[in-house]
């Protein structure tokens, strides 16, 4: 299952920055019922490879679904941010994530340290999956969607544990055609669907009219999802990050790509090798998108 997973595009880990560690834990492996694989600290070149060095030696916890396809999902404890509000700020904004029942994982949601932000409902325009979104302790949203069936270009997959695969990365841009431009010529990435949908996240976050539409572009490989880039509106600031640190909540996104020698971002730092379950020996590097979000490129050597 692991092998069919790791395809150029494909996202493999979403990492959390959280000034509540210990809680987070916990949150993801007892509420979400992830799988806790390794604890440990931040080392100092991954941390710069981040070009966060100030995390370095700072606690770190990788957990994954207990289906095992591939994807994970790491904690990294930091201290707090006291100017961050959750989609106020460009960047990664969110993660998108199959689940097998939304309405069970609703009501065990109502009592922990999630924050609902968007009960399950239908969206208009979409019938092929049922969502909910959520903040968890960290500042991090996340958006737990059942889903149904896929779309006319997009495979969207289904469940195959409690909560599953990061299968979209949501990103807040300052401008959609930049942003979508960096993906497609300089990842190897491809243009998808584009959109225009009244978004309650955005709205409530902006105390905007329910009515509000916001223009949102998908990217992809061959059928599937990549990453969502919405534009976001006016009052929208550039995400607030420590000298050294990582952004609060969503940080760092960890992508499968066929080569590194493709990619014609600039790297943070040479491709380097990674041992771990993440990881698996491969070549790793990261580059800045335009808004400053962290992309994580693992190398596949697979081709697309």
């Amino acid at each position: 299952m692991t092998e069919s997973f790791d395809r150029h595009g494909r996202i493999k880990c979403g990492t959390i920055a959280t000034p509540v560690f210990d809680a987070s834990l916990a949150d993801y492996r007892d509420v979400l019922g992830l799988e806790l694989l390794e604890q440990g600290q931040v080392s100092a070149d991954l941390a710069a490879s981040w070009g966060a060095p100030a995390v370095a030696g700072a606690r770190t916890a990788l957990l994954r679904p207990t289906s095992g396809n591939g994807c994970y999902y790491r904690l990294v404890e930091v201290a707090p941010t006291p100017d961050y509000r959750p989609a106020r700020s460009y960047g990664w904004v969110a993660y998108e994530i199959t689940v097998e029942d939304v309405f069970a994982l609703h009501e065990r949601l109502k009592d922990s340290g999630f924050t609902i932000i968007g009960p399950p409902k239908l969206v208009e325009g979409f019938s092929n999956f049922i969502p909910m979104q959520a903040i968890g302790r960290g500042g991090e949203i996340v958006y737990l969607n059942q889903v149904l069936k896929s779309m006319s270009d997009l495979d969207l997959p289904m469940a195959g544990s409690g909560v599953d695969t990061i299968f979209i990365a949501i990103l807040a841009a300052s401008d959609i055609r930049a942003s979508l431009a960096f993906q497609v010529e300089k990842l190897g990435f491809a243009e998808g669907g584009t959109y225009n949908i009244p978004y309650s996240v955005i709205n409530n976050a902006f105390g905007l009219p329910a009515d509000n539409r916001t223009t949102i572009t998908m990217t992809k490989v061959d059928r599937l999802p990549v990453a969502e880039i919405d534009l976001y509106p006016a009052g929208t600031i550039t995400r607030p990050r420590p000298d050294g640190g990582l952004p609060p909540g969503n940080a760092v996104l960890s992508f499968n790509i066929d080569d590194l020698d493709k990619v014609t971002a600039p790297l943070l730092s040479p491709p380097a090798r990674r041992d771990g379950p993440l990881y698996a020996g491969r070549r790793v590097a990261t580059v800045l998108g335009p808004d400053g979000e962290i992309f994580e490129l693992i190398e596949t050597g697979k081709g697309v």
